[in-house]
C-alpha cells in the first residue's frame, strides 16, 4: 500500500508529535476523496475549503473551548484500493499558527486524480494512523469525504465495522453534486448511503454537500461538531437508516458500467 508523507510540513512550521504520547481531546483524520470523478478545479476546491475551515474562527474557538484545548489532525487522499496520500502527518493544533501551518500546507500544491473508489481501504488504511501517532485523545474519529459508493478493495461494511471495533468514530461528508462522470457512476442517496454503509459510532453524522459552493461552511460545521463532542448533525437526523439496504451498489454499478463498455 503506497502512503507518501508530505515532507514539506517540517519546513513549514508545522509541530508534529513528540516522543510521548500528548493528552488532546480529538484525535482526528481528514479523508479525502481524490478519485477521478472528481476534477481538477474540485479537487482544489476541496482543499482550499478544509485550509478555510481549519483556519476559521468558528473552529479555533471550538478548540479552545475544549477540555484540553488542543487537537491533533492528519489529512489522508484516497481512491483505489491501493492509494492513499498522507498529506498533513499528524500535527498538534492548539494555536491559531498551528491552523494556519496546516491550512498553508494543504494549499501550497495540488495534485491531479486517480483511479477508481475505495472506501473500504480508506477507512481501513485511516484506522491505522492512529496507531503510535504520539497522541492519546478523548475521542479518536475518521472524518471521511467522497462523492460515490464504494467500487474497489473489499466491501464497505465490513472494513467499517473493523473500524468501529477498534473505537474509533466515523463521520462522513458525502458530495453530491452533479455532474456527467458522477452520474454514471454515483447514486443519488448518497448521504443514505453514508448513513447505512459508511458511518459509525457514538454520535455519528453524515452533512451532505449538494454545491461546491457549500463546501467550506459544510467543512467547518463538521469540524465544530467533531471537535465539541456533541450530537450528531441535523442533516442526519433527517435521513433514515433503510432495512436491506444494498451496499454493494457501487460494485454493482461498476461492473454494469464496465459490462456495457465491453459489449461489441
Amino acid at each position: 500500500m503506497r502512503i507518501f508523507i508530505a515532507i514539506a510540513a517540517v519546513l513549514i512550521g508545522l509541530r508534529p508529535a513528540l516522543a510521548q504520547d500528548i493528552e488532546v481531546d480529538v484525535e482526528l483524520v481528514l479523508a479525502a476523496d481524490v478519485s477521478r470523478s472528481m476534477s481538477p478545479h474540485e479537487l482544489e476546491i476541496q482543499r482550499r475549503g478544509y485550509a478555510e475551515a481549519i483556519a476559521s474562527d468558528e473552529v479555533m474557538g471550538t478548540i479552545g473551548n475544549g477540555m484540553i484545548g488542543r487537537i491533533a489532525v492528519t489529512f489522508m487522499e484516497w481512491a483505489g484500493s491501493d492509494l492513499q496520500t498522507v498529506v498533513v502527518p499528524w500535527t498538534l493544533i492548539d494555536s491559531r499558527e498551528d491552523a494556519q501551518a496546516v491550512a498553508d500546507l494543504l494549499t501550497a500544491e495540488f495534485h491531479g486524480n486517480m483511479r477508481r473508489t475505495s472506501i473500504s481501504s480508506a477507512l481501513t488504511q485511516a484506522a491505522t494512523l492512529f496507531d503510535d501517532n504520539g497522541f492519546r485523545g478523548l475521542r479518536r474519529i475518521i472524518d471521511v469525504s467522497g462523492d460515490g459508493p464504494n467500487n474497489s478493495g473489499s466491501p464497505v461494511v465490513p472494513a467499517r465495522d473493523a473500524v468501529l471495533a477498534r473505537g474509533i468514530i466515523i463521520n462522513g461528508l458525502p458530495l453530491m453534486t452533479t455532474d456527467g462522470f458522477s452520474y454514471r457512476w454515483g447514486i443519488e442517496d448518497l448521504d443514505v448511503y453514508y448513513l447505512n454503509c459508511v458511518i459509525g459510532g457514538p454520535g455519528a453524522f453524515v452533512i451532505p454537500v449538494h454545491d461546491w459552493s457549500e463546501f467550506a461552511e459544510a467543512v467547518r460545521r463538521k469540524l465544530v461538531l467533531e471537535i465539541a463532542g456533541g450530537p450528531g448533525g441535523s442533516d442526519t437526523a433527517t435521513l433514515r437508516r433503510a432495512n436491506g439496504y444494498d451496499c454493494l451498489v457501487g460494485e454493482k454499478i461498476w461492473q454494469r458500467n464496465r459490462t456495457i463498455w465491453m459489449e461489441p
